[in-house]
């Protein structure tokens, strides 16, 4: 995988991510709203960032879709919770691979090794295992 592919993978999991938080907190009430709305904000940084770096590159940001098919219907809390734990694992999983495909001292490896961390204190606050979401097996 060249950095370019995992940088547009990372990018079309956070614009799904976004999406996905966009919903659960419709849902969601007082300080799980607010910590999903926090959350909302520093996926969209994420998001920006992955564009500046694409763009960087010469290259053309994937599109966000207009919208994204949700892995479970969302009736309660308890299920919006669940599905903001399981956007930062699925999530994760690009960034594993964005890691994988930069270099070690690249700004981009940088950038996603804490976007990881950033991404397993907020699996764990929504209840989700492992403690680093993503992680391949």
């Amino acid at each position: 995988m060249t950095e370019l592919t995992a940088l547009q993978a990372a990018l079309a999991a956070e614009q799904a991510t976004i999406y996905g938080y966009g919903v659960a907190g419709a849902v969601l009430t007082g300080a799980d709203r607010t910590y999903a709305t926090t959350a909302l904000a520093a996926h969209t940084v994420i998001r920006d960032q992955l564009t500046a770096l694409i763009s960087a590159l010469g290259a053309t940001p994937v599109a966000a879709q207009p919208a994204y098919r949700l892995p479970t219907p969302l009736n309660d809390t308890d299920e919006a919770r669940a599905l903001a734990a399981q956007l930062e694992q699925s999530g994760a999983g690009e960034l594993w691979d964005l890691v994988a495909a930069t270099r070690p001292a690249g700004h981009a490896r940088a950038l996603a090794i804490s976007w990881l961390s950033d991404a397993a204190v907020r699996a764990a606050h929504w209840g989700a295992e492992p403690a680093l979401p993503g992680q391949p097996a």
